[in-house]
């Protein structure tokens, strides 16, 4: 067996152990979860029809957080224990610590999500944890990310342009307009998490291009991670489509858009966020909009925001919004694997 045949076997492994972890996990948990009433409170901002959603489990995303985590702890145990060496940007001989750094600062990512739910079900605070909170524990999370990549060597500072084959270099400048990028994508995956399947199905393509785009390159950590995070998510997507038993709360969702940020820098295409994750740009920039208009004009600019709030007031049913909203983003992650492929790597 070749080494790339292994390594893609593993990755396959993972994939399959996180699935039937997770699978497993709903399966114990869901049932415990609806016994002590651990439900998802639903605000009176949201769409009215929404009220039948009230009650069902929320902070689904730590199981399939578990689920990664036991996959890639079995399969990737000589690298966590042992890891390999790689060459850095300086074109030094150093340990690779990137699955180890991206594990923690997903994880970490999750475990703000986690606070917030918790704070929600437990302190009996609707809106869990302020928005400066939230922000400030995002910008910490991202920042540390990226100053423990700087003390190995992993972070180029230049920017790799498409098409052109080119590179700009940003300097210090790269650390700040990269912290804003994480914490914004962050924040829209977690906005894209208000109707049944929608961030889980989102989260699939993107994780689905990310491992294609491991196994081809051979980088079998990445490979492994991303197999694993698709393989926790699919779990999760057969109990959270419409009508769904469970919900990823914050917990799920800004582990989610952390992964898929977090990605995007370790392929060294942080650009192409952009692309990959069109659609979290559109929700994200659906509420800065809304709310700069209302303020403006006092009158509104969509009928509500995040956006698929505002098709669901038009009347397209949940399925009809998940089915195009991941359409949109199969599109773009086939067309940023390809750039990925041809300009980039």
């Amino acid at each position: 067996m070749t080494e790339y045949t292994r390594h893609t076997v593993v990755a396959l492994a993972a994939f399959a152990i996180a699935l039937g972890v997770s699978l497993i996990l709903y399966k114990i948990f869901i049932p415990v979860l609806r016994k002590v009433k651990l439900g998802q409170k639903i605000l009176d901002i949201g769409p009215n029809w929404h009220k039948c959603k009230e009650g069902t489990p929320t902070m689904g995303g730590l199981f399939f957080i578990v689920g990664m985590l036991v996959a890639v702890a079995i399969c990737c145990f000589d690298t966590l224990t042992d890891p390999p060496y790689c060459m850095n940007v300086h074109g030094e001989r150093v340990k690779d610590y990137r699955l180890h750094i991206n594990l923690l600062l997903s994880v970490l990512t999750g475990a703000v999500g986690f606070i917030d739910d918790y704070v929600k079900l437990f302190k009996k605070r609707n809106k869990g944890l302020s928005a400066s909170q939230k922000m400030g524990f995002l910008i910490v999370t991202s920042l540390s990310y990226l100053l423990i990549n700087n003390y190995f060597g992993y972070i180029d500072t230049s920017v790799n342009l498409p098409f052109i084959r080119g590179q700009v270099e940003l300097g210090v400048f790269y650390y700040i307009i990269a912290v804003l990028v994480m914490v914004y994508f962050i924040n829209c995956a977690n906005l894209t998490d208000g109707i049944d399947g929608l961030a889980g199905s989102i989260s699939c393509i993107i994780m689905t291009m990310f491992f294609t785009f491991a196994v081809f390159l051979d980088k079998p950590q990445m490979s492994v991670y991303t197999a694993a995070v698709l393989g926790g998510v699919i779990a999760f997507l057969a109990f959270n489509y419409y009508p769904a038993k469970v919900f990823m709360g914050d917990t799920g969702s800004l582990f989610l858009g952390s992964a898929a940020v977090l990605m995007a820098f370790w392929t060294n295409a942080s650009l192409l966020i952009f692309l990959i994750g069109l659609i979290y740009f559109i929700e994200g920039i659906s509420v800065m909009l809304q709310v700069f208009y209302y303020k403006r004009t006092k009158k509104r600019l969509f009928k509500m925001a995040p956006i698929h709030h505002h098709f669901e007031m038009c009347g397209w049913s949940e399925w009809k919004i998940v089915g195009i909203f991941s359409a949109v983003t199969l599109a773009c992650c086939v067309a940023a694997y390809l750039v990925l492929v041809l300009y980039i790597n």
